[in-house]
């Protein structure tokens, strides 16, 4: 998959922990729930998860309040445990997820196209805020 230069954005963590347990955390449902949401006032009450090429994923995003919530949902392109996922997004858009250790920290390196209703910047700053509370929680075990 080969995303388009203009509409990539890209976000990196460096999580205190080996390439396996980093995998496990990033793929594993009762995990997702644990920190997929970007701050406090959201949460991820279920998360569905068929990790494989052609295997469907689902993560039910809520506010706290009641007051909204989506589906952040789509179809897995490629999975090369534990190096590498790529899956596309129910709206079209592509996302690549690629996980490297050295030195028994694990670097994850997320590209993904932008949606078009909200700036980039707004949209980095909430998939890095994701991919932060998943170190934290990693980090936590």
């Amino acid at each position: 998959m080969s995303l388009p230069r203009q509409n990539r954005i890209k976000i990196t963590a460096t999580i205190q922990a080996p390439i396996d347990q980093v995998w496990t955390c990033w793929t594993t449902p009762k995990h997702i729930t644990k920190w997929n949401a970007a701050v406090d006032e959201w949460h991820c009450p279920t998360a569905s998860n068929d990790l494989r090429a052609g295997g469907r994923f689902s993560y039910h995003m809520a506010a706290r309040d009641g007051s909204v919530k989506f589906d952040f949902s789509g179809t897995y392109d490629v999975v090369t445990r534990p190096k590498l996922i790529q899956y596309t997004l129910d709206d079209d858009r592509q996302v690549s997820v690629r996980f490297k250790e050295e030195n028994g920290k694990t670097t994850i390196t997320e590209v993904f196209e932008a949606e078009t209703e909200n700036p980039v910047d707004m949209q980095k700053s909430g998939w890095q805020a994701i991919l932060d509370r998943f170190k934290h929680h990693v980090e936590s075990l």
